[in-house]
């Protein structure tokens, strides 16, 4: 049955969305499976988006615009649908994250989520989410073309040993993202560096932080507990932050010996076998 559910477009970017889809979609005379076989999925699915129910994908907006020929209306919507999807403590980092010329990031947990592969999103955010959890991991999927824009941010990463070797997802999930890192490691813009754990303590023993710089709008720095993010511009704080990564910077690997590190451990905790160069297998 086809679902006919009110829609105040006004009431959030899904919302609208879903109400302009609706609006093409019987424009062009279509109903939701007929729709749906066009875009290879379920009319369930489309009704499910229609009604603000269901979060769509980047790939689900551009296979809609060829579909319907709306000169990538949707693609450009589903940026801000995506972008609603964060927490609302979150968004405003989200927002300086996409300006920033040099992104500084340090987990002592978890990869950073810039680099994370999906199905290890969805296990880190599976754990405790509120609401749809296919929309918070393709929100945190969208953050992540920042790196592959025109112009991306040069990035740098300091993660600790425990971060490869704390199994999340399984073993397949776990192989699968630290090839990940081994690739992005490729990039001339992104640079990895490990904290081993025989560097005893360390600058970031208290906790994950990360430092943006920009062209021309003061820097800030990032911190975040278990409630919600802190962002500053205070200059004391961000030079504070400052010392502190290059104090984590000056205890880990050389990116190198990083990148021999992650392959390692792939192989001898996950199964896989690094090529000589210590890439990961494809």
């Amino acid at each position: 049955m086809v679902n006919i559910r009110s829609l105040d477009p006004s009431a959030s970017p899904l919302d609208y969305y879903g109400a302009e889809l609706r609006r093409m979609r019987e424009e062009a005379g279509l109903s939701q499976p007929q729709l749906g076989k066009i875009l290879y999925c379920t009319g369930s699915l489309v009704g499910q988006i229609e009604t603000a129910k269901k979060v769509p994908t980047r790939r689900f907006s551009e296979q809609l615009d060829a579909a319907l020929m709306t000169g990538g209306l949707f693609s450009r919507l589903v940026g801000l649908v995506l972008k609603s999807q964060l927490p609302t403590w979150f968004q405003p980092y989200a927002e300086m994250e996409a300006r920033a010329t040099y992104i500084s990031s340090f987990q002592p947990q978890l990869v950073v989520g810039l680099l994370q592969t999906e199905a290890y999103a969805r296990a880190v955010l599976g754990v405790r989410t509120d609401g749809d959890l296919d929309g918070r991991v393709a929100a945190r999927m969208e953050r992540q073309r920042v790196l592959t824009g025109e112009a991306p941010p040069v990035m740098w990463v300091v993660l600790t040993e425990a971060v490869l070797r704390q199994e999340i997802g399984g073993k397949a999930v776990m192989r699968a993202q630290l090839a990940h890192l081994l690739r992005m490691q490729e990039q001339e813009w992104v640079k990895i560096q490990i904290v081993p754990f025989t560097a005893g303590a360390h600058a970031g023993i208290m906790g994950e932080f990360n430092l943006l710089r920009f062209d021309s709008d003061p820097d800030v720095v990032y911190t975040e507990d278990f409630v919600q993010g802190h962002m500053t511009a205070n200059p004391a704080a961000f030079r504070e932050g400052s010392l502190r990564y290059d104090h984590l910077q000056a205890a880990a690997l050389s990116v190198e010996g990083s990148a021999t590190l992650i392959a390692r451990v792939m192989e001898e905790q996950y199964g896989d076998r690094p090529e000589p160069d210590g890439r990961a297998l494809a």
